[in-house]
C-alpha cells in the first residue's frame, strides 16, 4: 500500500473541501485595490494618480478611463528601461531581482518582463492551489509517490547587472520550495545544461532510473524528448519506461493539434491538464476532469480586464486601438473572444499580454485559450482566429489519418488575387496536399462565416505545402531556439513568410 502517497492525497483532498473561494467580482476588486495601494508610490503610480483612483467609489471604471493600453514595447519604453539603469520604484516598489526574457513567437529580440518576489510568490501559491486541485481528478495514491518531470528552459540563470535573467519555466524551476525537491526532475544537475540536445540526451540516459507519474511542460518540446527517450532506450513508446506515467500537464499553446501525435507515443491514455503560465504570471489551470477549460485565477496578484476581440480594434500588428472597450469580470459573457489586458505584482500595467481568451463557463471564471492578436489573419475580410485553424486541423487529421502537430499560414498574392498558404508539418510520406487544401478550405468555411463570405469574394482559394514536423524545429532553433517556451507562429506577415519558404527551400 502506498502509505505516504495515501497521506498526501488524504491531505489534498482535506485541504479541497476546506477551501472557500471568494466571489469573482469580489476577489478581483480586492486584487485591483492592492495593486493601486501597494503602488501608488511608485513613478507609474503617481504619473496616473493611483491615490485618487483608491479614494474613488468606482476604482474600476476609473482605472480603466485614466490609464491607457500599454504593450511590452511601451512598458519598457516609458517605464522598465530605467530599471536596467538601477532606478527604483519604477512601476513597482524596489527592484526586481528576477526578467522573465521572452521572444514568444514573434522574433529573435528577447523581451525583458520584470519578476519581482511578489510574482514569484503568486505563481507559487497558485502552484500549490493546482495541486491541490488534483484531488478533483480521482487518481490513486499511489500516484502522489511518484516524481514529476518538468520540462522546461535551464535553470542556469544569467548574471546581469546586478539581477538574474532567463526564461519564466527556468526562473519558476529554480525557485521550487524546498519540500518538491525530492519530486522534481530531471533534477537540478541536469535542469541546468543549457543546449537543448544536450539536456534531452541527458534525460534520456537517466530515464530508466527514474519513476515518472507526470509530465508538465510545452507540447512540441515534450512530444521531442519523449521520442528521445524511446529512441535511445529502444522501447515502443513511454510506458515502457515510465509505466507509472498518469498526468501531462500542458501548458503555452493549445493541445489539440498535438493531441494525436502525443497519444501515438503512449501505451494507454493518461489525464491531459491544462495550465496558462506565462513570462507574465501563473494566470489559469484546469481544475476539474471532463472539461479542457481553465480556472481563471482571480485572488492572487492579477487584475484582468477584457477587450472584445473584433477587428475594428486591432492593429495590423496586433496591437489595441486606444479607445477600444474593457470590460471587467463582472461584465464578460460566455462563448465571446476577449483580449487578455492584465494588471499586475510584477508592475504590468493594463498590459496586452498578447492572448486571447473566450469564457466557457462564467460562473466558474473558467476560459479556453483562442489564440493570438497577431495570429489574427484578417485580409480580404476573412477573420480567421488560431482556434479555427487549430479545430481545422483537427478534423484533416482524423479525416486523413495522420498526425500534424504544426502548422503556419501566410495570406499571399499570386498572380494579382488573395490566397492562403498553408504550411503543414506532418510525418506522413508523399500526402496528397491538393486534396487536404481543399478539405481545409471547406472545414473552414463551415466553421467560420467570414471565412465562407471572403471565399465567396476577394480570396481565391487555399495552397498547401506539406514538410516534416522537423522542419518547424529547425526553423524555431535557427530563429530563438530550442526548448523553453519557444512556440511557432501560427501566422506570419509577408516579409517573415518570405524568409519561411527561403528556409525550407533550403532544407530540401
Amino acid at each position: 500500500m502506498a502509505i505516504i502517497g495515501s497521506i498526501i492525497k488524504g491531505i489534498i483532498e482535506l485541504a479541497d473541501t476546506v477551501t472557500t473561494e471568494e466571489n469573482p467580482v469580489d476577489a478581483q476588486h480586492n486584487v485591483l485595490m492592492k495593486l493601486l495601494d501597494t503602488a501608488k508610490n511608485t513613478r507609474f503610480g503617481m504619473d496616473y494618480g493611483f491615490a485618487e483612483i483608491l479614494k474613488h467609489e468606482n476604482p474600476e471604471q476609473v482605472f480603466a478611463r485614466n490609464i491607457p493600453f500599454f504593450d511590452y514595447n511601451q512598458m519598457q519604453e516609458q517605464y522598465w528601461k530605467h530599471l536596467h539603469e538601477g532606478k527604483m520604484d519604477i512601476s513597482w516598489p524596489g527592484n526586481p531581482e528576477y526578467y522573465a526574457l521572452s521572444s514568444g513567437t514573434t522574433g529573435k529580440t528577447s523581451k525583458r518582463i520584470p519578476i519581482t518576489n511578489e510574482m514569484l510568490e503568486a505563481i507559487k501559491k497558485t502552484g500549490i492551489k493546482q495541486v491541490a486541485s488534483l484531488a478533483n481528478f480521482d487518481l490513486p495514491a499511489e500516484f502522489f509517490e511518484k516524481t514529476i518531470m518538468m520540462l522546461g528552459s535551464s535553470t542556469n540563470l544569467v548574471h546581469k547587472n546586478g539581477h538574474l535573467e532567463g526564461e519564466i519555466s527556468g526562473i519558476s524551476a529554480s525557485n521550487i520550495p524546498f519540500w518538491f525537491r525530492g519530486y522534481y526532475k530531471p533534477g537540478e544537475e541536469i535542469s541546468k545544461i543549457d543546449n537543448w540536445d544536450e539536456r534531452v540526451q541527458k534525460i534520456a540516459e537517466e530515464a530508466p532510473n527514474w519513476d515518472i507519474g507526470a509530465l508538465s511542460g510545452i507540447p512540441s518540446w515534450m512530444e521531442l524528448m519523449l521520442k528521445k527517450v524511446i529512441a535511445h532506450n529502444k522501447v515502443e513508446d513511454i510506458h515502457d519506461i515510465w509505466p507509472n506515467l498518469q498526468v501531462y500537464a500542458s501548458g503555452g499553446v493549445a493541445f489539440g493539434p498535438y493531441k494525436k501525435s502525443f497519444n501515438a507515443l503512449l501505451k494507454h491514455p493518461i489525464t491531459i491538464i491544462d495550465t496558462y503560465l506565462a513570462s507574465e504570471g501563473f494566470l489559469a489551470y484546469q481544475d476539474r476532469p471532463n472539461t479542457n477549460a481553465m480556472k481563471l485565477v482571480l485572488d492572487n496578484g492579477i487584475y484582468f480586464e477584457f477587450v472584445p476581440f473584433k477587428p475594428e480594434y486591432i492593429h495590423p500588428d496586433g496591437s489595441i486601438v486606444a479607445n477600444a472597450p474593457s470590460l471587467t469580470i463582472s461584465d464578460v459573457k460566455e462563448g465571446v473572444e476577449y483580449i487578455l489586458i492584465l494588471s499586475s505584482v510584477s508592475g504590468a500595467w493594463r498590459y496586452l499580454i498578447g492572448d486571447t481568451i473566450k469564457f466557457t463557463n462564467v460562473s466558474r471564471a473558467e476560459i479556453s485559450i483562442t489564440g493570438r492578436t497577431k495570429f489574427f489573419l484578417n485580409v480580404v475580410g476573412s477573420q480567421l482566429s488560431v482556434n479555427k485553424m487549430n479545430d481545422a486541423i483537427q478534423k484533416i487529421e482524423k479525416e486523413f489519418n495522420t498526425e500534424i502537430p504544426e502548422f503556419t499560414i501566410a495570406a499571399i498574392k499570386f498572380n494579382g488575387e488573395f490566397y492562403h498558404k498553408w504550411y503543414i508539418g506532418t510525418p506522413t510520406p508523399n500526402i496528397d496536399e491538393e486534396k487536404i487544401a481543399k478539405a481545409l478550405d471547406e472545414a473552414l468555411k463551415k466553421a467560420n462565416k467570414n471565412y465562407k463570405v471572403a471565399r465567396s469574394k476577394a480570396l481565391k482559394g487555399v495552397k498547401l505545402v506539406a514538410v516534416p514536423p522537423a522542419v518547424f524545429h529547425d526553423w524555431n532553433e535557427h530563429n530563438k531556439k530550442k526548448g523553453g517556451q519557444v512556440k511557432m507562429e501560427r501566422v506570419m506577415d509577408k516579409d517573415k513568410f518570405k524568409e519561411w519558404e527561403e528556409f525550407v527551400g533550403k532544407k530540401g
